[in-house]
């Protein structure tokens, strides 16, 4: 099968880069599980606005008095996590769905939970640490209003993320516990190297499409043919 051209990000013809990732989610992603992974590509997507958003903010800190550094270090914070964040997490979570895969499912249980951490940390809003969180919000209040407005927006958005993460947390961790995946079957990957094997991939890639159109085409044996997920796709 010839291998597919990597479609992400989608940048424009000009730019002298190109995609690094193939992201197809009809293709990839088994039906069942579409709709979890395209709600957490969602998240990741509003962790890239409002790590933006942030920079807004801190430069409306800057010019309302503030210092120079927090200004500097929200633009390390949006070019550094955006890229981090879906190679990081997100990635390893689309790979998981798509090949059923346990040692990826813990790469995104490592990587998201610190990524909670970081966004409690920014939601919190230490002054000197490049954020607009309630701290340094509430305290800029006394010093200029209209900036510090404009800084509660991202504070807000990194409380509604942090709150929305906690909740996709414990929803994929509930479907890996759900489908009788466990810490040692992903070290059995590990030592196998089955995680990275692009055949083993594929193969359980067809398995579960599979199984999933045998069970649209005989419904009275599908929980017979198919193991019982406990998850009905819905968030």
């Amino acid at each position: 099968m010839a291998e597919k051209a990597n479609n992400f990000p989608p940048l424009p013809k000009f730019i002298p880069l190109r995609p690094c990732f193939y992201q197809d989610f009809n293709e990839d992603i088994p039906e069942q599980h579409r709709t979890m992974v395209k709600r957490i590509y969602y998240i990741w997507m509003l962790n890239s606005i409002t790590l933006a958003v942030n920079l807004i903010g801190c430069l409306a800190w800057l010019i309302g008095g503030g210092g120079a550094t927090n200004f500097g270090l929200s633009f390390i914070w949006l070019v550094l996590f955006t890229p981090c964040s879906y190679v990081c997490w997100f990635r390893p979570l689309y790979k998981a769905f798509k090949s059923d895969s346990s040692f990826n499912f813990m790469a995104f249980f490592f990587t998201f939970m610190a990524q909670l951490v970081i966004l409690v940390i920014q939601a919190v809003g230490i002054p000197g640490w490049g954020v607009c969180g309630w701290i340094a919000t509430i305290t800029f209040f006394g010093t200029n209003v209209g900036a510090a407005v404009v800084m509660l927006i991202p504070t807000i958005m990194f409380t509604v993320l942090a709150v929305i993460s906690f909740i996709i947390l414990g929803k994929v961790h509930r479907f890996y516990r759900g489908s009788g995946g466990s810490f040692s079957k992903a070290q059995d990957e590990w030592t196998t190297g089955a995680w990275k094997n692009p055949h083993v991939q594929q193969a359980a890639q067809n398995a579960a499409t599979g199984a999933v159109q045998g069970a649209m085409t005989h419904p009275e044996t599908q929980y017979s043919a198919t193991p019982n997920y406990g998850y009905s796709g819905q968030m």
